[in-house]
């Protein structure tokens, strides 16, 4: 027997614990990477809206429920999150749809229709509001077929949830895709194995992974529509009372030169927001919690 044979390997140098000292960060120190978080998020965020809210105090309690509650303000306010509820709504149900058949499915011209979900983040808002307007007004290419018929689709509020449907559709196709590539699908052939139908199998083993990406993608489809503008007021008609979204009331205000109307109006919108999509992440975190995730 060789004098290597029996001999004892040499122990492994030690590996650096991730939670102790002595193991190189990639990134700076705790202390430095917090205060320049801390301070980007003061410049661009607190700071602005701090601003925002500073302003709004100008005005007494009086002026600012007469600003925030005129019957114009109101009817924006109706139309602004109504339409941008439904647009969400779709776009989950629609972009389930697009998100699955881009995972599950090959087809001829799969990585095309991949890279065209993505053209509403790339387009300019103004040119998607040409866009639609050029299609679906009286006169376009598809409204002229549908006008006769009594389908108005453009300058009425319509038009509104349809700009919104198409700017929001990739923020839930974007977020639902990885997760349903991350699925395994040996739990889905052992529901079927065991008899269960196809809804069976996607309401007990599939909807239940993918719901938090779900609610993720409303809650930034529908954050992406409240504050929408531009691929809206070309399309929407902009009718006081029927088809005026909130920030154009908020940009004819700055035009008028009442900036404490402007924030007052802006800060209802910043408020009723926060709580949506506050309310939205106490879904997720339920969801969670539910599903042991």
């Amino acid at each position: 027997m060789s004098a290597s044979a029996g001999a004892i390997p040499a122990p492994l140098p030690a590996q650096g614990n991730p939670g102790r000292g002595g193991n190189r960060k990639v990134l700076p120190g705790f202390n430095l990477t917090l205060g320049y978080t801390l301070l980007y998020l003061g410049l661009i965020v607190l700071i602005p809206l701090s601003a925002l809210v500073l302003k709004t105090f100008t005005l007494s309690w009086d002026q600012f429920v007469a600003a925030v509650t005129s019957p114009r303000v109101m009817a924006s306010y109706r139309l602004t999150f109504g339409a941008s509820f439904i647009a969400a709504i779709v776009n989950v149900v629609f972009g389930l749809l697009v998100a699955w058949v881009l995972v599950r499915y090959d087809f001829v011209g799969k990585k095309f229709v991949d890279a065209l979900v993505d053209l509403p983040f790339a387009l300019p808002t103004a040119v998607a509001g040409i866009s639609l307007t050029a299609l679906l007004a009286g006169n376009g290419w598809i409204g002229q077929y549908l006008e006769p018929l009594g389908i108005k689709l453009a300058f009425n509020p319509n038009g509104v949830v349809i700009a919104l449907i198409f700017i929001g559709l990739p923020f839930v196709v974007r977020t639902v895709q990885p997760v349903l590539e991350d699925t395994e699908r040996e739990l889905e052939e052992a529901a079927m194995s065991l008899g269960a139908t196809r809804w069976q199998t996607f309401r007990h083993v599939i909807l239940p992974s993918i719901l938090p990406a779900l609610l993720t993608g409303f809650a930034m489809a529908f954050a992406r529509a409240v504050g929408e503008y531009g691929s809206v007021i070309f399309i929407a008609g902009n009718m006081p009372m029927v088809s005026e979204i909130t920030p154009l009331i908020i940009i004819g205000k700055l035009e008028q030169y009442d900036y404490a109307g402007a924030t007052a109006v802006a800060t209802v919108m910043l408020v009723l927001s926060f709580i949506l999509l506050l309310v939205i992440n106490a879904l997720q975190a339920w969801q969670r919690k539910r599903s042991g995730a």
